[in-house]
């Protein structure tokens, strides 16, 4: 019990991540796969959050730092360095028991991209995000931390049916802010 007070202490004071968000016909399919995962297992974890790949995960912001110079930094250092690409889904995985997520190919131009934005928050908001020591591997969560134990194997094959696979434009990079405890697109910019 612990953990899970130290999880959901560090959970409130996030108020920023940074990620790509999807297509209309990818985000409605995702979302109801999000709604399935409720209603067949009661799961609610991040289902309040926009379909997202994410790229640095969420961090506090110190009140010394804004929005507008993350975004301010990602436009100069990021936006117009040709890191736009077709991105590949395909199908659904699990990181064990705790996520479900439908699957996107990671290739180079998914960590050139993550570092980049990485490194460019890491210098703008300096001492904010901390690097993830695990390859990075991106994914679209539907479902984790609620997800009851004993399902899993039950409901990658109910995902699996659906036969996602579809290639998407990586075309934005999106500020994701923490608005009334639920997580909002703040800033979405278009990547050239």
């Amino acid at each position: 019990m612990k953990n899970k007070k130290s999880y959901d202490a560090n959970f409130l004071q996030q108020t920023h991540f940074i990620g790509v968000l999807l297509p209309e016909d990818i985000t409605l399919t995702l979302e109801d796969c999000c709604r399935y995962m409720n209603e067949a297992y009661g799961c609610k974890s991040g289902h309040a959050t926009p379909i997202h790949v994410t790229l640095v995960p969420p961090f506090r912001l110190p009140q010394e730092y804004s929005t507008a110079d993350i975004a301010r930094a990602i436009e100069k250092k990021v936006l117009h360095n040709g890191f736009g690409f077709t991105a590949h889904v395909d199908n659904f995985d699990a990181f064990g028991d705790r996520t479900l997520f439908a699957k996107v190919v990671c290739n180079e131009k998914w960590s050139r991209l993550r570092d980049a934005v990485f490194s460019t928050v890491a210098e703008a908001v300096s001492g904010t995000v901390k690097k993830d020591s695990r390859p990075f591997a991106p994914h679209i969560t539907v479902s984790n931390r609620d997800i009851p134990a004993g399902v899993m194997t039950e409901a990658l094959e109910v995902m699996n049916e659906l036969n996602l696979v579809e290639d998407f434009m990586v075309d934005n990079i999106t500020i994701f802010e923490r608005k009334n405890g639920r997580w909002v697109s703040s800033v979405e910019m278009e990547l050239n």
